[in-house]
């Protein structure tokens, strides 16, 4: 009996302390229809009304609660709910909460919408009209939400990143089968550099740095990349931004369909959008964007679907970044032991240089220990090795295995060395 009245008592604690935490969002049920610029969402969120003053509850009241809670669940949707929300790690999560009576007071909630229906999209009463349920959708500054978050240092701002180790560079590609060029595709398909502009636009609105490759320049470094990387030559997108250098590349393709409604024709455009990390080809997130059905161009129908991706997409690609960047920068080093040496010579040669990467890397991963081939990734330390020649130089400088250190190519985050006989 005392173990049930403990219970009941714990139960009790708790429904009261949820009803004394007077200003946070009673229902918390939202969900995102799209992103409509690089700093706005729109989010449909369920608000409950509640009359607490009047025994017989006031419709107005019922109304007013409702709508305020709708909006505050909309905001709390963009701080915690869908698949990317502004606070990711437990840290920032425990460091909101010591803010949030006074967050999610009215007063501050209004400053982050910028714009509400006129209307509900669905209006019931339940629990015998003592409750109103609504739902309703609004426009987030989620940019606005993010500035008060770092103003509080809850989360990091992405400046204070670039400040110390930069911000991730990131090269925006087309998917192709390998028929045509990627860069070809850019000049002859206006869709598809349509979508590209979108995605840099969103980019560059967002403070990264884009690389927009010039085509001789790939060209001649997608040569050397890969005849380093032998058979992997399949993949232009990946080989396009390994070569000169970029720390996350996006891949995307688009589609528009139409059908004819009457006597108008209607399209659809349906875009794919994949961010991957370029050393390893790691999948960091992969979104699929769709525009409304209606009469308009092309152009108008892949902007719509390309906002509809790539927000949840740079979403995760910051995230990545955040968590990559406490173990250093990083870089991908390809070495290619000359085939003068025996198989006995080129593994001592490999252990010799693992040696070496294990004294200038604070952390060390082996993708490939092959015959005469040895790929690595290296996270250093920006304050010990500012740039991958200050890598290069303390690689070359402490070897000490047979034949010597021999620099192929250096380009940003990728070197490509060889060992040669002396």
């Amino acid at each position: 009996m005392m173990r049930r009245f403990g219970h009941i008592f714990l139960i009790t604690i708790l429904i009261t302390s949820i009803i004394s935490a007077t200003n946070l969002p009673r229902s918390r049920i939202a969900t995102q229809l799209e992103s409509t610029s690089p700093s706005e969402v729109m989010i449909r969120a369920t608000g409950f009304g509640i009359d607490k003053k009047h025994r017989k509850p006031k419709a107005k009241t019922l109304d007013k609660s409702a709508n305020n809670d709708a909006k505050k669940t909309a905001v709390w949707f963009v701080l915690f709910g869908g698949s990317d929300p502004l606070l990711q790690t437990d840290n920032e999560k425990q460091a909101f909460e010591k803010i949030q009576e006074d967050f999610f007071k009215m007063d501050n909630v209004r400053q982050y919408i910028s714009w509400e229906a006129d209307y509900y999209d669905k209006r019931l009463k339940t629990d015998g009209g003592k409750m109103l349920k609504v739902e309703k959708t609004f426009k987030i500054n989620k940019s606005l939400l993010e500035a008060e978050l770092v103003k509080h240092s809850i989360i990091t701002k992405s400046a204070s990143i670039s400040e110390s180790v930069g911000m991730p560079t990131i090269m925006v590609i087309p998917e192709t089968t390998g028929d045509i060029a990627p860069l070809e595709l850019l000049k002859t398909d206006p869709d598809i550099k349509k979508g590209a502009e979108v995605i840099e636009s969103y980019l560059t609105a967002k403070k990264y740095t884009v690389i927009v490759p010039e085509q001789q320049q790939v060209l001649q470094e997608l040569t050397a990349t890969q005849y380093a990387l032998g058979g992997a030559t399949e993949d232009y997108s990946y080989l396009l931004a390994l070569s000169i250098g970029s720390d996350v590349y996006i891949s995307y393709n688009i589609s528009v369909e139409s059908r004819n409604i009457g006597s108008s024709l209607v399209k659809k455009a349906i875009v794919g959008c994949r961010a991957y990390e370029t050393t390893t080809g790691r999948l960091l997130g992969t979104e699929t964007g769709y525009s409304h059905e209606r009469v308009a161009p092309n152009p108008v129908l892949i902007e719509e679907a390309m906002n509809d991706a790539i927000n949840n997409v740079l979403s995760r690609i910051t995230n990545y970044w955040k968590s990559d960047i406490k173990q250093g920068i990083q870089y991908k080093i390809i070495v290619s032991v000359s085939s003068a040496f025996d198989a006995d010579q080129a593994e001592e040669i490999i252990f010799s240089l693992s040696d070496v990467f294990k004294d200038v890397a604070s952390t060390l991963k082996e993708i490939t220990v092959a015959d005469y081939t040895y790929d690595v990734l290296l996270w250093v330390k920006p304050e010990q090795y500012s740039t991958a020649t200050d890598i290069y130089r303390a690689i070359k400088r402490s070897y000490r295995g047979s034949g010597m250190v021999k620099r192929i190519s250096i380009s940003r985050k990728l070197i490509l060395l060889s060992i040669e006989e002396e």
